[in-house]
């Protein structure tokens, strides 16, 4: 498996994870990385060092936060990035998950915490026949996407774009989208085109009046992303957020996933006081990041009922030339699918 752009590509089997963690948990400096957090402050000598972890791992994540406190953060975190060189276009996405180009009929896409735009646009610029629905939990990322939408200066792309303010972890995910009775399963006939259900153009979408105009709702989405998105939920509040795109999404359809993997190079960047839970960290500006092992992503969206097509590590070496240093990223990559 390889992704990049059409100059740039990468591999995603640089090194091995086993050996990355093996000289992570043999260094007595990164040690605190090793260790769960408890109220208590005592750090428990047993590290779970076989790199495994449960969803329901004890984490500090429900008093260290609240929602309207999280979305503030990156509603902030976005207005001082709004240059251009902050965006950068995930061209690799299309070639890490081809399904996105190889669907047939008009497919509709939810891009859940769609940041900047990064992943929308390549996903609206790989197929005439996709609409993306994105959402983010901050107005100022929206209001990037858009930015970044408006000036690839696609009049097409611009009509497939739909964006809408949504945390998903906290409130789910809008009617309009997937009515109480798609949710339950009244749309579930293997032969049912839901993409035939026509798409709203224009404005109206977030008005409670357009699920009435379309006499139900857009009947769910063919897919589901979260590409660097869940890892910045606190981990008290994953299993909901995962059971929310589990109940928009149509049967059959896939839910596409990609971020942080344990030991990457930017959690052995924390400091101890960073940590706010297992895994689990707060940077300064009180953006969070959680690290996924394969077995706690395996056990969030398999508990939430999906089944699990792919999940493998992606180890990645990237050199900065400036500092002549190489780094070792290490991301998850998943594929999941709803039963028809």
């Amino acid at each position: 498996m390889s992704g990049g752009g059409e100059a740039v590509e990468y591999h995603s089997k640089d090194f091995e994870w086993d050996q990355l963690r093996q000289e992570i948990e043999t260094d007595p400096s990164l040690r605190y990385h090793l260790l769960p957090l408890h109220v208590n402050g005592d750090d428990d000598d047993d590290a779970h060092s076989n790199g495994k972890s449960s969803p329901c791992s004890k984490s500090l994540s429900g008093s260290s936060s609240s929602p309207s406190h999280d979305s503030e953060a990156w509603n902030h975190f976005h207005a001082r990035h709004s240059t251009g060189k902050f965006f950068k276009e995930r061209r690799y996405l299309l070639k890490e998950f081809p399904e996105l180009l190889s669907f047939k009929e008009y497919a509709k896409v939810l891009e859940v915490g769609c940041g900047n735009g990064s992943t929308v646009l390549p996903i609206l610029r790989g197929k005439e026949s996709i609409s993306v629905y994105s959402c983010d939990c901050c107005h100022e990322a929206l209001k990037r996407a858009q930015e970044m939408i408006d000036a690839a200066d696609l009049v097409k792309t611009k009509q497939r774009f739909h964006p809408f303010l949504c945390d998903f972890s906290i409130s789910g995910f809008p009617k309009w989208l997937a009515c109480d009775l798609c949710r339950v399963g009244i749309l579930q006939k293997k032969d049912m085109l839901l993409s035939d259900v026509k798409d709203t153009r224009g404005e109206g979408l977030n008005d409670s009046t357009s699920m009435n105009e379309r006499n139900c709702c857009l009947g769910g989405v063919d897919f589901v992303t979260l590409i660097f998105t869940l890892s910045a939920v606190p981990l008290h509040r994953m299993p909901t957020a995962i059971a929310a795109c589990f109940s928009v999404l149509k049967p059959g359809g896939l839910l596409l996933f990609r971020d942080y993997g344990l030991y990457d190079m930017t959690m052995l960047r924390f400091e101890p006081d960073n940590k706010v839970g297992f895994r689990e960290y707060i940077r300064p500006d009180g953006t969070r990041s959680y690290f996924f092992c394969l077995d706690t992503v395996r056990d969030l969206f398999v508990h939430a009922g999906f089944n699990k097509l792919e999940l493998e590590y992606c180890c990645v070496k990237s050199v900065n030339r400036r500092k002549e240093k190489s780094m070792k990223r290490v991301w998850v990559h998943g594929k999941f699918q709803k039963s028809m």
